[in-house]
Formats: C-alpha cells, sequence, structure tokens
C-alpha cells in the first residue's frame, strides 16, 4: 500500500485540477474536511467521489471533525446541537436513559456520514474538564468525572464501529489539563505522573479506537523539551505503552501554533517521535506539495492497520 504518511486538506468546495493532481500523484493517506469545503449535502458527495476518484482508491480515509454543537462541520447540513457535556451530564443523572439516547445519536449521524462519503469521525473527545481547563475543550468533553470519559469514550467507539465507521481518539495524552488553547501558543503542563495517570491518562486506556490524536502539549514532568507530538519518551513510554494504544497515531494539526518549527520540520519530527502519521488542516497547496514531497510512506505499521481498516469497512 504506497500511501504518504500524512491526511491534507483542501481549500474550497471543488476540487482544483492541481489539488486533483496532487492527490492522484502524491499519494497522501487520507483527507480532513472542513466547513470551508461544505456547501450542500449535494455538493459534498460529489467533493468526496472526486477526491476518491482522483486518489483510484475507493476507500480512501476522508475524515471529519463532527463532534456538535461548536465544532460542527456539517452544519450547513444537518443542526448537530448535542455537545459531547450533554450526554454525560444525561448519564451523571440516569447511565441507561444516556446510553439509549446517546447510542440512538451516533446511529442517526452515522447515517448522514455515511450517505455523504466520510469514514472517519474525529471523534470522541476524551479530554478531562479539570479547574482550569481551556475554554477550548469546554463543552467538547464529557465531564470532569475520568469514569464518565472513560464509559462514554467506550460507548462511542463501539457504536462507530458497529455503523462501520472509523474513530479518533483526542486528544491523547489528554488536554483538560491544560489552562492554553494549543492552536494558538504552546500549553505547558507541569503536574505530575501520578495525577496525569489517575485523571487525564485514564480515559484512554482500554479504549478499542482504530485510531488516536495527539495533544501538542508539553507535560514537563515527563520531557521538559518536547511536546506529546514530538515526544518520543511520551508516545513510546505513556501512548504506547501505560496507555496502551495499539492503532494508528495521528498527529493533531501541524500548522497549530503550539509548534514552533516549520511544516515540513513538524511533520518530520511528529513522524520521528512515534506519530504514524501527520495531519495538515491548512488547505495551502503549496504547503500541501511542499510536505507531500517531503513526508515519508506510511511504514510497515501502519500499512498493516491501514488494510485492517480497509477490511472493516467492508
Amino acid at each position: 500500500m504506497k500511501k504518504k504518511a500524512i491526511i491534507i486538506s483542501i481549500k474550497g468546495y471543488n476540487l482544483s485540477i492541481k489539488e486533483k493532481m496532487l492527490i492522484k500523484n502524491e499519494k497522501p493517506w487520507g483527507l480532513i474536511l472542513f466547513k470551508r469545503n461544505i456547501k450542500s449535502l449535494s455538493q459534498v458527495v460529489k467533493l468526496i467521489k472526486k477526491i476518491r476518484t482522483s486518489s483510484n482508491d475507493s476507500k480512501l480515509p476522508i475524515m471529519i471533525d463532527e463532534e456538535g454543537e461548536t465544532v460542527s462541520r456539517l452544519s450547513k447540513i444537518i443542526n448537530n446541537n448535542f455537545s459531547q457535556k450533554f450526554f454525560g451530564d444525561i448519564y451523571k443523572y440516569n447511565p441507561k436513559v444516556a446510553l439509549i439516547i446517546y447510542k440512538n445519536y451516533i446511529n442517526n449521524l452515522t447515517i448522514t456520514l455515511k450517505k455523504i462519503g466520510i469514514n472517519i469521525n474525529t471523534v470522541p473527545v476524551l479530554d478531562v474538564v479539570r479547574k482550569k481547563t481551556h475554554k477550548i475543550i469546554g463543552n467538547r468533553s464529557f465531564s470532569n468525572d475520568p469514569q464518565v470519559v472513560k464509559k462514554l469514550g467506550q460507548i462511542c467507539v463501539k457504536q462507530y464501529k458497529s455503523n462501520k465507521l472509523g474513530t479518533v481518539i483526542k486528544h491523547i495524552p489528554g488536554h483538560g489539563c491544560a489552562s492554553f488553547d494549543s492552536h494558538l501558543e504552546t500549553p505547558k503542563v507541569k503536574l505530575n505522573s501520578k495525577d496525569l495517570n489517575e485523571i487525564d491518562f485514564f480515559p484512554f486506556k482500554a479504549n478499542p479506537s482504530q485510531f488516536a490524536m495527539t495533544a501538542h502539549i508539553l507535560y514537563s514532568a515527563i520531557d521538559k523539551k518536547n511536546v506529546a507530538t514530538f515526544s518520543k519518551k511520551i508516545i513510546s513510554q505513556i501512548i504506547r505503552k501505560k496507555i496502551g494504544f495499539k492503532g494508528i497515531l495521528i498527529s493533531d494539526d501541524i500548522s497549530m501554533k503550539a509548534l514552533k518549527h516549520d511544516l515540513v520540520t513538524n511533520a518530520k519530527k511528529s513522524l520521528i517521535a512515534g506519530c504514524n502519521i501527520v495531519l495538515y488542516c491548512a488547505g495551502n497547496y503549496k504547503d500541501s506539495y511542499k510536505l507531500l514531497k517531503e513526508v515519508p510512506f506510511i511504514d510497515k505499521f501502519t500499512t498493516k492497520k491501514t488494510s485492517e481498516f480497509y477490511k472493516f469497512l467492508r
């Protein structure tokens, strides 16, 4: 499986000739869509068909952030005003009712996602709300209770799997401990490993998601120099060993300001540290081209896991 270790994005509602040739010739692992790419149901269905035709891959991973409420890329098509906190609050009041409502919500949403042609949704957010959690997480989290976050995260992934869609648990190993927005600057967390393990790392453990997305956060008690995305120590010892994540690890967006290098360096540092695939969300053609020329093809592990995902989609 000859694919480059990157997920790219595009600029608008239509695939430009340059973007079409880039996808055809350079073989990105997948593509992520944003609001800027979605005008109507028929438009986005046509767009995805063109993307997959260009890639010569009928199962090309097409991702979206459709968390609900504040993070809804499909707002021009559906009214998804339900946050993860909404389901977490119901769960604390009545777990049985909450699970019925949540599973029904996921079943309905996945019908729409599959109709559109999307095969991976970047949910659930498994960050635990703390006293100083930045508002960028806020209602995107299920709860301030790690047990609730873990339980609903597992339910979410399993329900998506039953509907033959992939999920991306995020932001591993936990963004709730950060008081800054990694889109704008580098959050630095001084909490000790024991505290992080009991609260922030906990919801990610024993989650069966095929994919996970890293946090661009500096956990200084574990690695003083590198954010998780760049940290061999955090990826190997925490994400892979302590948390036990066995799937494909995707970096958060390498164009975020938490990362201080140029895009190519950000991509290479992520892959060297242990990310399997990097994510580029800005949609700039020149940068996508440059990145696709510089990043390597996916390794054997990622090739195997990708093949397993393609079989799962049948």
